[in-house]
């Protein structure tokens, strides 16, 4: 019976993670929404919620990489795996992964603060000068931050409403389904 306990909620984990990121797919033909993706709360979702760890990470890491597939090819007009930046990207989501991990006490103020947290990893990690293509220099740097603040607005907006979708759905679903209850409660 555990065993199925775990088969079961392992499954709803990865469904919600696998739907929640193509929502990255859709928003390719608005310019307006680049970054209003679920993609940091998905990380943070799934950090939190897995109890085999590594779970989080292969299931987070493997689903931004085939929804990056179809992204690449939207951009660049060919079937990439890679492309410039990825192996940095796929380290500041390692981080955000991480961060989920270490909720121990899971409150709707906790997961709006930690929602932040995606946001500010992936704004200093990947408009580093030498990803972004700006001068290497602090003031690069410092162009390379300030130009991105609209996707970084995006991004927040995008973990705030995901994150209260997929943690309050999760745990909505809980409630009225043991076979999905674990380790965490939300705490309101």
């Amino acid at each position: 019976m555990a065993s199925q306990k775990t088969n079961t909620r392992t499954t709803v984990l990865m469904l919600m993670i696998i739907v929640s990121i193509a929502m990255r797919i859709v928003t390719l033909e608005f310019q307006w929404l680049s970054n209003f993706t679920p993609i940091g709360a998905v990380a943070l979702f799934g950090g939190t919620y897995f109890n085999d760890k590594w779970k989080a990470y292969a299931v987070v890491l493997a689903s931004i990489f085939l929804s990056n597939i179809p992204i690449n090819y939207f951009y660049f007009h060919k079937i990439m795996l890679f492309s410039v930046g990825d192996l940095w990207m796929y380290g500041c989501f390692a981080m955000i992964i991480f961060a989920g991990t270490l909720i121990k006490k899971l409150t709707v103020y906790n997961v709006v603060l930690v929602a932040i947290l995606p946001v500010l990893i992936h704004w200093l990690v990947m408009d580093l000068p030498w990803i972004t293509g700006y001068p290497n220099t602090l003031a690069g740097y410092g162009a390379s931050l300030v130009a991105a603040i609209p996707f970084e607005k995006n991004m927040l907006f995008g973990d705030l409403l995901f994150g209260a979708i997929l943690f309050g759905g999760f745990e909505l679903a809980k409630s009225k389904y043991t076979v999905l209850q674990g380790k965490r409660q939300l705490a309101l």
